[in-house]
């Protein structure tokens, strides 16, 4: 779609014709890895076990949660 080699056309005049911002073309999205993934699945299941606790309580609980989980002391 927008050719960075191309010495006709600058990449600005590029994303104008294309209708895109040029910052879209160095935008990299982010890859999840699997610790986040696991803390969110915590977080989620303590929310849905008790949905009145705050953020706060919450992070401790997930905390507890993941402490047991991987086996540490602490």
């Amino acid at each position: 779609m927008i050719d960075r080699l191309n010495k006709h056309l600058s990449l600005t005049r590029q994303c104008q014709l294309l209708g895109l911002s040029r910052s879209s073309l160095y935008y990299q999205p982010a890859t999840d890895n699997t610790e986040d993934l696991a803390l969110m699945a915590l977080i989620d299941r303590q929310f849905l076990e008790t949905p009145y606790y705050g953020s706060r309580k919450i992070g401790c609980a997930a905390r507890a949660m993941s402490s047991t989980a991987s086996g540490s002391a602490g």
